[in-house]
Protein backbone atom coordinates (compact mmCIF):
# COMPACT_ATOMS: atom_id res chain seq x y z
CA UNK A 1 0.00 0.00 0.00
CA UNK A 2 2.90 2.32 0.60
CA UNK A 3 4.43 2.12 -3.01
CA UNK A 4 0.52 3.37 -4.14
CA UNK A 5 0.70 6.59 -1.71
CA UNK A 6 4.03 7.34 -3.07
CA UNK A 7 2.95 6.85 -6.78
CA UNK A 8 0.05 9.00 -6.15
CA UNK A 9 2.36 11.79 -4.19
CA UNK A 10 4.75 11.44 -7.48
CA UNK A 11 1.89 11.69 -10.58
CA UNK A 12 0.51 14.80 -7.97
CA UNK A 13 3.90 15.97 -7.93
CA UNK A 14 5.32 16.10 -10.97
CA UNK A 15 1.56 17.48 -12.20
CA UNK A 16 2.10 20.19 -9.56
CA UNK A 17 6.14 21.42 -10.55
CA UNK A 18 5.51 20.99 -14.12
CA UNK A 19 1.87 22.89 -14.35
CA UNK A 20 1.04 24.13 -10.96
CA UNK A 21 -1.62 21.99 -10.17
CA UNK A 22 -1.50 18.78 -8.11
CA UNK A 23 -3.23 19.04 -5.30
CA UNK A 24 -6.76 19.58 -5.76
CA UNK A 25 -7.16 17.89 -9.12
CA UNK A 26 -4.51 14.58 -8.47
CA UNK A 27 -4.71 14.00 -4.85
CA UNK A 28 -8.23 14.69 -3.98
CA UNK A 29 -9.64 13.07 -6.36
CA UNK A 30 -6.78 10.16 -6.00
CA UNK A 31 -7.75 9.64 -2.62
CA UNK A 32 -11.42 9.49 -2.96
CA UNK A 33 -12.12 6.94 -5.37
CA UNK A 34 -8.72 4.80 -4.64
CA UNK A 35 -8.11 5.09 -1.26
CA UNK A 36 -11.51 5.72 -0.06
CA UNK A 37 -11.22 8.61 1.87
CA UNK A 38 -14.12 11.29 2.27
CA UNK A 39 -14.57 14.44 0.61
CA UNK A 40 -13.39 16.18 4.33
CA UNK A 41 -10.25 13.62 4.57
CA UNK A 42 -9.32 13.91 1.30
CA UNK A 43 -9.25 17.71 1.45
CA UNK A 44 -7.54 17.71 4.97
CA UNK A 45 -4.72 14.79 3.71
CA UNK A 46 -4.14 16.78 0.97
CA UNK A 47 -3.29 20.07 2.46
CA UNK A 48 -0.47 18.00 4.95
CA UNK A 49 0.93 16.03 1.56
CA UNK A 50 1.71 18.88 -0.21
CA UNK A 51 3.26 21.75 2.46
CA UNK A 52 6.35 20.20 2.96
CA UNK A 53 7.41 19.74 -1.02
CA UNK A 54 5.80 22.42 -2.24
CA UNK A 55 7.42 25.09 0.05
CA UNK A 56 11.04 23.98 -0.06
CA UNK A 57 11.61 22.32 -3.64
CA UNK A 58 9.04 23.83 -5.87
CA UNK A 59 8.81 27.49 -4.63
CA UNK A 60 12.91 27.01 -4.69
CA UNK A 61 13.05 25.67 -8.21
CA UNK A 62 10.60 28.92 -9.20
CA UNK A 63 12.75 31.35 -7.21
CA UNK A 64 15.97 30.27 -8.64
CA UNK A 65 14.75 31.35 -11.99
CA UNK A 66 13.31 34.27 -11.23
CA UNK A 67 9.82 33.24 -11.47
CA UNK A 68 9.06 34.16 -8.41
CA UNK A 69 7.23 37.72 -7.02
CA UNK A 70 7.97 37.98 -3.81
CA UNK A 71 6.11 41.03 -2.84
CA UNK A 72 2.71 39.38 -4.34
CA UNK A 73 3.38 36.21 -2.25
CA UNK A 74 4.02 37.72 0.67
CA UNK A 75 0.66 39.60 0.52
CA UNK A 76 -1.13 37.04 -1.13
CA UNK A 77 0.21 34.64 1.59
CA UNK A 78 -1.32 36.44 4.72
CA UNK A 79 -4.79 36.65 2.76
CA UNK A 80 -4.10 32.62 1.97
CA UNK A 81 -2.97 31.61 5.64
CA UNK A 82 -6.54 33.88 7.27
CA UNK A 83 -8.61 32.44 4.14
CA UNK A 84 -7.25 28.79 4.28
CA UNK A 85 -8.54 28.80 8.57
CA UNK A 86 -11.79 30.13 8.01
CA UNK A 87 -12.16 27.92 4.82
CA UNK A 88 -10.95 24.82 6.98
CA UNK A 89 -13.71 25.66 9.79
CA UNK A 90 -16.41 26.84 7.83
CA UNK A 91 -16.16 23.32 5.60
CA UNK A 92 -16.09 20.96 8.68
CA UNK A 93 -20.20 22.55 8.28
CA UNK A 94 -20.83 21.10 4.89
CA UNK A 95 -22.15 17.79 4.30
CA UNK A 96 -20.20 15.38 2.53
CA UNK A 97 -22.36 14.80 -0.57
CA UNK A 98 -22.70 18.70 -1.07
CA UNK A 99 -18.92 18.91 -0.83
CA UNK A 100 -18.02 16.70 -3.16
CA UNK A 101 -20.74 17.77 -5.76
CA UNK A 102 -19.27 22.05 -4.86
CA UNK A 103 -15.37 20.09 -5.34
CA UNK A 104 -16.29 18.80 -9.20
CA UNK A 105 -18.66 21.75 -10.35
CA UNK A 106 -15.95 23.87 -9.51
CA UNK A 107 -13.06 21.73 -11.09
CA UNK A 108 -15.57 21.71 -14.12
CA UNK A 109 -16.02 25.15 -14.59
CA UNK A 110 -12.24 25.96 -14.28
CA UNK A 111 -11.40 23.61 -16.55
CA UNK A 112 -14.01 24.91 -19.03
CA UNK A 113 -12.92 28.57 -18.69
CA UNK A 114 -9.39 27.81 -19.25
CA UNK A 115 -9.98 25.48 -22.25
CA UNK A 116 -12.53 28.29 -24.07
CA UNK A 117 -11.75 31.38 -22.84
CA UNK A 118 -7.67 31.56 -22.58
Amino acid sequence: MHILHFAVGLIAGVFSGFLGIGGGIILVPALLYFFGMTQHQAQGTTLAIMLPPVFFFAVWKYYLAGHVNIPFAVFASVGLTIGAYLGAHTVMQVPEALLTKLFGIILILVGVEMVLLK
